[in-house]
């Protein structure tokens, strides 16, 4: 997301203003109404209730002034969409092969607004990951959920609200542990769900094992939030994670070891990153 010298690069100048709004106080947790007990009838659409005219989203239109259809059309008119470089959506759809109109291309199952994903800045990135066709990971305030949609149901996998800490002796695990952890990136894969902070934190949690097996801070640069995290195996069959902070760089880390093994510098942040086998590409 590029927090780079401590400012959001590309973002616009009243969003630039309000970027500290991002270090987000107590209160922005603990005034939200999303805690207010809710009609899970009213709050869940299924495909019956969609055929039945229901909005897909739940919106009561019938209550507006103004339609959907109508809705829409005025967001496309008007909204700006964040760009670093002017014109690159323009100039992609170019090379994209335009979907044919009225085709069927996926089936809509269920909605639910009883889970609610939070994500604390427009840039961030990954905080939602589907590990199967019915497992939900997201990060909801300070927590990080795990949602059932075969049995509509949620459980807390881990609260950052309070003190985390490691539970597992390895070397260069950070057994203090850290408070009150605002997660701005998360990757779930082959059991491993890792989290990495606004402040360089790093956790991670085996799902088949109990408590947390190893916490560190990847980089104690001020600007060190964590852009994103990858889980990928080696050819070797080795698991590893890769986490590229917004101090220009990128550590590996092997998770059979619990140590980094590689620690990759640029000249820029890295926001995204993609591997396959032995090829890692980075953007």
């Amino acid at each position: 997301m590029s927090l780079y010298d401590g400012e959001l690069t590309g973002v616009y100048p009243e969003e630039n203003e309000d970027h500290h709004a991002v270090q987000m106080a107590e209160s922005d947790y603990e005034d939200d109404d999303s805690d207010q007990p809710t009609c899970k009838e009213t709050e869940d659409t299924t495909a019956m209730d969609v055929k039945k005219g229901k909005d897909i989203q739940g919106i009561s239109w019938e209550t507006m002034n103004t339609t959907r259809d109508r809705h829409r059309q005025a967001r496309l008119q008007q909204y700006a969409n964040f760009e670093n470089i002017p014109n690159s959506g323009r100039t992609a759809e170019k090379d994209c092969t335009p979907a044919k109109k009225g085709q069927l291309y996926y089936e809509f199952q269920h909605n639910t607004r009883s889970v609610k994903s939070t994500i604390l800045h427009f840039q961030l990135r990954n905080l939602v990951w589907a590990t199967t066709r019915h497992d939900v990971y997201l990060m909801s305030y300070y927590s990080v959920l795990h949602w059932s949609a075969l049995t509509r149901e949620k459980q807390e996998i881990i609260d950052l609200q309070g003190h985390v800490a490691p539970c597992e002796k390895h070397h260069g695990n950070f057994s203090e542990g850290f408070s009150r952890t605002q997660v701005s990136a998360l990757a779930v894969k082959n059991n491993l769900l890792v989290t990495g902070g606004f402040h360089g934190e790093i956790i991670c949690k085996f799902l088949d094992r109990q408590g947390i097996s190893y916490c560190c801070k990847s980089t104690h640069d001020d600007n060190g939030i964590t852009n994103s995290l990858e889980i990928y195996e080696k050819p070797s069959g080795s698991l590893h994670f890769l986490a590229s902070n917004n101090d220009c760089g990128v550590r590996d880390f092997d998770m059979e070891k619990f140590q980094i093994c590689n620690n990759f510098r640029f000249a820029w942040p890295v926001n995204v990153k993609s591997s396959a086998s032995s090829l890692i590409v980075y953007f």
